[in-house]
């Protein structure tokens, strides 16, 4: 079972998994801080002064936090933005790395086409002048 769990945690992917929970726990850190100290001081100015986090019901004893919910909602919304405007980026710069890629290995097939055509056409003017010269010996 140790050596299972060794051959497990040794695996890339589990690393890359690691590295992206890390990335992904430091990303969202900084969105909702952008939501929490840019943004919604600002859509509280614009409502009116309203602090979402603030706003609650009381029912009975228990106290309903709407407003957090609100909140949460919107830190919701502008991680999946975010993270939505990442993942086009680096699909965009993926498909044009793919692109150039394609691009030169289309260029070396076409110039090896050429190069191919060339032999081709050298080959063609050997066989009729050989053609010839094999006529000419059998006439003599």
């Amino acid at each position: 079972m140790l050596k299972e769990f060794k051959e497990f945690i040794s695996k890339g992917n589990v690393v890359d998994l690691a590295v992206g929970v890390i990335v992904g726990s430091a990303f969202g850190k900084i969105v909702s801080s952008l939501v929490n100290d840019i943004l919604m001081p600002v859509i509280g100015v614009i409502i009116g002064g309203v602090d979402f986090s603030d706003l609650s019901i009381k029912v009975g004893g228990a106290k309903i936090a709407y407003g957090m919910f609100i909140q949460n909602i919107i830190d919701f919304l502008i991680i999946a933005f975010c993270v939505f405007l990442f993942v086009k980026t680096v699909n965009k710069l993926s498909n044009m790395t793919h692109k150039k890629e394609e691009e030169k290995e289309q260029i070396v097939t076409e110039t090896e086409l050429d190069v191919l055509k060339e032999i081709r056409e050298e080959l063609k003017k050997k066989t009729k002048t050989t053609k010839k010269t094999v006529s000419k010996k059998k006439k003599d």
